[in-house]
């Protein structure tokens, strides 16, 4: 018969035995893991590429109409406004009637047309009487050269009156109507009814801008100056549209930091066939850049992070599938780059990994 003090040392020690049987068949049944051909089918993959590893910066902006595409109305003359034909955000078409103005000004003009008509037949009965008289002996060669010089005159005054009146538009009365000289949006607006105008106002009274090409400026740090150059592809989001990824290319950055902002203008071209984006929103350019050394890439929905540290799923085949732990040097939004854990050309699980790793590892 055993002493008594024996009996819990051997309880601990089956105690102990089955644990470890336990914990052995765990693992065997993490060691025998095997992805189902539904689990495969639903599953999407991805082989690691060694590459250079992109960098970010993020920049803020917003959307200005293009200066090349864009057109500022002024008023040629002063006086009271009477009618407004279009408004802030409106489409108007080329030569569209914009606003109409009384002006004494344009009577003016009405009054010197008249004379400079008026003058012109006085002048040229002048002349054909100068020349009746000349070959009659009656007037001298000076007479008939100063009376053709006095019609020439004439007409040079009546031809600038014509081109007054082609350029402002004008007709009969004291009217003045202002159109637009390009199809487009208004943009800007800063007339009302019934107001007084100056005639040496220095504001313009409508812009108007076509949109279906628009520019982003976003502002860029002086500390990042050095990492933002022509060329570089950017992604541009909006508040208005934060699902829509829109892509482009820095066209220009300016050598001039603003001294309210100090920072510079970096000026990117988009195409807005659809008149999304409209000027002064607020934009968000994304700009990417290349670094100078190759690291292993996946794809960024590879990555497990669980206790504190970064795992992929790396796929063999059905019956061979392994937990691996990998170290990060930069995660970017679709792509993460990595310093150790794991070599190019090896398969990874991207989609369905948070599944397959938590039947393994839970």
């Amino acid at each position: 018969m055993k002493p008594l003090q024996y009996i819990p040392v051997i309880i601990v020690a089956a105690l102990t035995l089955n644990s470890c049987e336990h914990k052995k068949e765990a693992e065997e049944t993490k060691q025998h893991f095997v992805m189902t051909d539904k689990m495969h089918e639903e599953c999407t993959f991805a082989n690691a590429a060694t590459d250079f590893a992109q960098n970010e910066i993020r920049l803020f902006g917003k959307v200005t109409a293009d200066n090349n595409s864009m057109a500022q109305v002024y008023p040629a003359v002063g006086g009271n406004v009477i009618s407004i034909d279009a408004e802030l955000g409106d489409y108007v078409k080329q030569g569209q009637l914009l606003a109409s103005i009384r002006s004494s000004e344009v009577a003016g003009f009405q009054s010197q047309t008249t004379d400079a008509d008026a003058n012109v037949s006085i002048a040229e009965r002048n002349l054909q009487s100068v020349k009746d008289m000349y070959e009659g002996k009656l007037a001298s060669e000076k007479e008939l050269v100063v009376a053709q010089k006095e019609l020439d005159k004439a007409r040079s005054e009546k031809s600038r009156m014509g081109e007054i009146n082609h350029i402002y538009k004008l007709k009969n009365g004291s009217v003045y109507n202002l159109y637009a000289p390009i199809s487009g949006y208004v943009v800007y607006k800063d007339i009302s009814p019934n107001e007084i105008l100056l005639n040496n106002r220095e504001n313009a009274l409508f812009t108007i801008a076509k949109l279906d090409n628009v520019w982003v400026l976003a502002n860029v740090n002086e500390s990042d100056l050095d990492n933002v150059k022509q060329g570089q592809d950017v992604s541009i989001q909006t508040i208005a549209y934060p699902n829509k990824n829109i892509k482009g290319k820095i066209d220009k950055v300016f050598n001039v930091i603003d001294p309210d902002t100090r920072a510079a203008k970096a000026l990117i071209k988009v195409p807005n066939t659809d008149i999304a984006l409209k000027p002064e929103m607020n934009a968000t350019v994304t700009v990417h850049y290349a670094d100078t050394k190759k690291f292993v890439s996946v794809p960024s929905e590879a990555v497990v992070f669980d206790k504190n540290k970064n795992f992929v799923m790396v796929f063999k085949d059905k019956n061979n599938i392994e937990t691996r732990e990998v170290i990060i040097y930069k995660a970017l939004k679709e792509t993460t780059y990595l310093s150790g854990g794991l070599k190019d050309g090896e398969q990874i699980i991207v989609k369905g990994n948070l599944l397959i790793y938590d039947a393994i590892n839970d």
